[in-house]
């Protein structure tokens, strides 16, 4: 009598109307910000020459992978906020999965790059040149983008490969690996510990490698410390800002095994929405350069 299970039902954030008119109103703006401030960037960085730092080109790369993140998660939740009933195919929901840990995982190694430019410009600059080469950068973010698949499909065969036969609700608003597979009719232990390891893990080890560059920079810094070194110190503050906003809920949603709490949805908010649109305001606003490119950019569009 096994039947497989063709969509799932996702629970949202609030079935109170009330709240669903004040999520609305708040997503759709953030979502707007995040389109438009990482936008900026892209165009700003791709018309300024410059801007054609590594520092730069991964700025532009990141803000790229902040709008594909938020866009595989807001569309959808906005559309779902004003639905009675919140049904998602199966199918669909595998490709939400998969893209989102694609997108995730790309930006998770992206920041780590990060860091390390920010360690190689100020720990060592006379070898910065040849160690941050235009060609290595396009290495480095290939390897993102390789490294972000490959976590992605191991991911999704793992899920795909469970039996599906009811229930189909998903106390999320979005489909993501750990309430999905709670779904499956079939013990899933192994495959709870192979998944945490699996995301669990990477987001532990980047975030202490961008822990090990940033302690070398303040190490660095605190011992030839001159003008330009306080304002690398300034740029590096922002990415630790913006990393602790992404790694810390992942760490804590994807670490642990998948005996998951209410407020796991809650806490998913903050990297799949908030840090996104965050990310344009840390690294402009810390950023004169981008500023005032920005601004040139605002005159010629006036003309």
């Amino acid at each position: 009598n096994f039947s497989r299970v063709t969509e799932f039902i996702l629970l949202g954030l609030s079935n109170t109307t009330e709240l669903q008119v004040v999520f609305f109103t708040f997503f759709f703006l953030v979502y707007a910000m995040v389109l438009l401030g990482n936008l900026l960037i892209i165009v700003t960085v791709r018309t300024d020459p410059k801007l054609s730092s590594p520092m730069y080109f991964l700025l532009c790369n990141l803000s790229f992978l902040d709008i594909c993140c938020t866009s595989v998660i807001s569309p959808r939740m906005l559309v779902d906020l004003f639905s009675q009933k919140k049904v998602i195919a199966f199918e669909d929901c595998i490709a939400q999965l998969f893209f989102l840990h694609f997108v995730g995982a790309s930006e998770m190694f992206l920041l780590a790059v990060m860091a390390f430019d920010r360690y190689a410009a100020i720990c060592k600059p006379l070898r910065y040149p040849a160690i941050m080469s235009r060609q290595m950068c396009w290495v480095l973010v290939f390897a993102c983008w390789a490294g972000g698949f490959l976590h992605s499909i191991v991911q999704t065969l793992l899920t795909i490969q469970l039996p599906f036969c009811g229930p189909n609700t998903v106390d999320n608003y979005f489909c993501d690996v750990p309430p999905v597979i709670r779904l499956a009719c079939t013990d899933i232990y192994v495959t709870e510990w192979l998944m945490a390891s699996n995301s669990g893990l990477i987001c532990l080890v980047c975030f202490l490698l961008l822990v090990t560059s940033y302690t070398f920079i303040l190490v660095t810094i605190r011992v030839r410390f001159t003008e330009g070194h306080w304002k690398a110190l300034s740029t590096c503050a922002s990415h630790v800002m913006a990393v602790t906003l992404f790694f810390t809920p992942c760490i804590f949603i994807y670490l642990h095994p998948f005996s998951t709490f209410p407020s796991d949805k809650h806490v998913c908010v903050i990297y799949t929405v908030f840090s996104p649109a965050l990310n344009p305001l840390i690294y402009t606003l810390r950023n004169n350069e981008v500023k005032a490119s920005m601004w040139k950019l605002w005159e010629r569009c006036k003309v």
